[in-house]
């Protein structure tokens, strides 16, 4: 399934959720079909799930809200491993992404 507008695309391939673009959406309400197609897919039965953000060039309060609620979910998870690449080419990665630690200390964060 994908989920995109002319700024941002949202896809998933097996295990892997890919977030390209730029995240500007208007609040929870608009991010709910995003957080519908990982949901899922972290309730498929997998042992490692990775969100891509390497090509997420910009990501609002709203969406980085998203990232913490889907890292809280693959946390209840208890044996799934939540893999997050990101890329420190964009700054907010960076600053923002180790955050996610902090709520799923098994996170394995991978910035490069």
């Amino acid at each position: 399934m994908e989920i995109s507008d002319e700024n941002f695309r949202v896809w998933a391939e097996k295990n892997e959720v890919y977030f390209d673009g730029v995240f500007r959406l208007a609040g929870p309400d608009a991010y709910a079909p995003i957080y519908s197609l990982v949901f899922g897919l972290l309730h498929e039965g997998h042992k490692q799930v990775t969100f891509n953000l390497t090509g997420l060039e910009f990501l609002n309060s709203s969406g980085i809200n998203l990232l913490a609620k889907l890292t809280i979910e693959a946390r209840k998870m208890g044996d799934l491993l939540l893999v997050v690449k990101g890329t420190n080419q964009y700054p907010w990665q960076a600053k923002s992404l180790p955050n996610l630690k902090k709520l799923h200390p098994l996170l394995d964060l991978r910035l490069a």
